[in-house]
């Protein structure tokens, strides 16, 4: 199996060097100082589940996706449509393409750029940054790819990513409701990531304030009534597993929402309440918390892009 990797970063740094590390053919497609140095001296991953490195093809040039019978989309949410753009021409007939990025429509805007029948869905689960061009820090939580048919139908061609994934070393799941796994990521995740730029809080503090834990079930809740709207099997029994594993993650937690914004880098925000605040219009649904989080932060937002 030969494998693209679009994007070298905390996410396609990790599971592309794992499956590099495994035997895999593997080509990272990237720029910059991170082409430069995995070029002249590899991929660095640094891990609390070990460290390795990995000497994989590198390249500045989409076409190096030729050939791939699985892409991997691991940059930011608000890159979809660029990637999609760039990588489209030289997409083989039966390539399968994962998108990775956090947000709750990922697949359905890459459809628009790519064919729907090369496109499943997926999310993953890790908590890492980039040191440095060409090194990765995997500092918490135990990786997690989750994946499906959009259709909900478990295919040869999942059956064979699971095997590749398996080969990989990481937790992976085939997944029998994709859709919904990808809602219940996004759930948790956008209930905390804004408002933890916010606040400049982590998540103990956060979670351990009255009032902020507050605004963090009302930022769930919405979330919750949006999704429902559009059919995700999704209700509040969830917003109690979210809130669970807010509880147990570790005080320290930042998310890469929360760092990128922190950092004066452009951010997922239009993707993650942004997303919520536009459909609450569509629907006519109230997302008064969404709507202030989001408004509040997109200023920073602007300056990060130069818009003001």
């Amino acid at each position: 199996m030969r494998i693209a990797v679009v994007g070298a970063g905390g996410v396609g740094g990790y599971f592309g060097g794992k499956l590099c590390q495994a035997g895999y053919e593997v080509v990272f497609l990237t720029r910059g100082r991170a082409l430069e140095v995995i070029r002249e001296s590899g991929l660095h991953v640094k891990s609390i589940m070990g460290d390795f490195t990995v000497h994989p093809e590198v390249s500045d040039n989409p076409d190096c996706v030729k050939g791939a019978d699985l892409v991997l989309l691991s940059t930011k949410s608000w890159q979809i449509e660029e990637v999609g753009a760039l990588i489209r021409p030289f997409l083989d007939g039966d390539a399968v393409v994962l998108p990775l990025q956090n947000g709750a429509d990922n697949a359905e805007r890459l459809q628009k750029i790519v064919p729907a029948n090369n496109i499943i869905g997926g999310l993953c689960k890790i908590v890492s940054k980039i040191d440095s061009p060409g090194v990765i820090n995997h500092f918490a939580y135990v990786p997690e790819i989750i994946f499906g048919e959009l259709n909900q139908e478990v295919t040869p061609r999942c059956r064979k990513i699971k095997s590749a994934f398996d080969r990989g070393g990481f937790k992976n799941k085939l997944s029998e409701n994709i859709q919904r796994d990808i809602w219940l990521k996004f759930l948790f995740i956008a209930s905390i990531s804004a408002l933890g730029a916010l606040t400049r809080s982590v998540l103990g503090v956060m979670r351990e304030d009255s009032f902020l834990r507050e605004k963090i079930k009302e930022t769930g809740s919405e979330i919750i009534e949006v999704g429902k709207r559009q059919g995700i099997d999704i209700d509040d029994k969830d917003l109690l597993i979210a809130l669970d594993m807010i509880d147990k993650g570790d005080y320290q937690t930042t998310m890469s929402l929360q760092r990128d914004m922190m950092e004066g880098r452009p951010s997922e925000l239009e993707n993650f309440n942004g997303y919520i605040v536009k459909k609450g219009d569509q629907f006519e649904i109230d997302t008064p918390i969404n709507d202030f989080i989001f408004y509040s932060l997109l200023p920073m937002e602007k300056k990060s892009r130069g818009l003001l």
